[in-house]
């Protein structure tokens, strides 16, 4: 029996990972294997786990630097621009052709209607914040 490798009486087999390249470069792939760590916690160490990344609330009332808030907004609005121009083209495409020529000519095409209202609302909602935390900071201070 010496020499020879001991018989496993355990199953790793759906536990494997194949080594990474490091791994191999030293020898780290002759007698690991992953094993899958089980733990139990109950629902508020769940919920407080989960609220361990989060953003406080005092974050909200911060302001961005004014000219920093202008640069983003201006990009936005040429980012609208450039969005809204396509638009219109997709919808002159519209009129002029199929449904089945259509969705051929879009595969794997961006949406410009889906981007220009994310566009859109990422600038209202930052213009929003903006004001409102301005407002504040004003009659607070």
């Amino acid at each position: 029996m010496m020499g020879q490798e001991p018989r496993q009486t355990t199953s790793h087999l759906g536990l494997l990972n194949k080594p990474s390249i490091v791994g191999l470069v030293h020898g780290l792939n002759k007698h690991y294997y992953s094993i899958n760590i089980n733990y139990r916690k109950n629902e508020l160490e769940q919920k407080m786990l989960l609220n361990l990344y989060k953003k406080k609330w005092t974050e909200g009332l911060k302001l961005e630097d004014m000219q920093t808030h202008q640069d983003v907004q201006v990009e936005g609005m040429a980012q609208c621009a450039r969005l809204s121009t396509l638009y219109t083209g997709k919808i002159d495409d519209e009129m002029k052709k199929t449904k089945a020529q259509l969705a051929v000519q879009n595969v794997g095409k961006q949406d410009p209607k889906r981007h220009l209202n994310g566009q859109v609302d990422a600038l209202l909602l930052q213009n929003i914040l903006q004001s409102l935390g301005t407002a504040i900071n004003t009659q607070a201070f």
